[in-house]
């Protein structure tokens, strides 16, 4: 099975080659990996995704965070989570299938980056089976997919807010979190209205 890690790490030159040396240890392959900065000054978060046993989890986790310069380790795969991959796909077209595939691109919900004289190129971002639907759309209806570059997971918990996320929230009148005396302060919900979208 697929486990999901968030890893925040120090921004110091070794640590990702430490990092795939662990795994390489464990005898875990890497399904992806996905690097870049976080909301924290000199600190990177990594996504890895790795396949392995059910029970295998707790102790990769435990291994990461024993690593020189792993600052935290969060294991999210089996918790309430938003997950979404970007994707750049480059496809043939010519101007009797341009309309075809700007019909399956608008049916994606995903949008035209790039219109060349014999290809274009479609950005795409959502699940994974989302992204793996539309390719093979396109290769059904004989469109050849030239070059695919795709990110890998980017998970993050739902719900699970930091200091900065409550700073940016907090509404007027409230005093350290409670109510002020002058105003009655406003309920924030969550908008659970919105549309649902095609393979989110």
């Amino acid at each position: 099975m697929l486990h999901t890690f968030v890893a925040l790490v120090e921004d110091k030159p070794g640590v990702l080659s430490r990092v795939s040396l662990l795994f390489r240890r464990l005898n875990v392959n890497i399904y992806s990996l996905v690097v870049g900065r976080s909301e924290r000054a000199g600190t990177s978060r990594m996504t890895i995704v790795a396949e392995a046993s059910a029970t295998a989890g707790h102790r990769i986790a435990a291994s990461l965070y024993k690593l020189e310069n792993v600052t935290s380790v969060d294991d999210v795969g089996a918790q309430a989570n938003v997950t979404r991959e970007l994707a750049l796909i480059k496809v043939a077209a010519t101007p009797q299938t341009r309309s075809h595939i700007f019909e399956l691109v608008e049916v994606f919900r995903a949008r035209i980056v790039d219109l060349a004289t014999e290809s274009l190129m479609i950005e795409l971002t959502g699940v994974e089976s989302k992204i793996e639907g539309l390719i093979q759309v396109l290769e059904e209806s004989g469109d050849q997919v030239l070059e695919v570059a795709r990110t890998g997971r980017m998970v993050m918990r739902r719900g699970r807010h930091g200091s900065r996320v409550l700073e940016a929230m907090r509404v007027p009148g409230m005093v350290n979190g409670e109510p002020g005396d002058e105003h009655e302060a406003e309920v924030l919900e969550p908008d659970v209205t919105g549309e649902h979208r095609f393979g989110e």
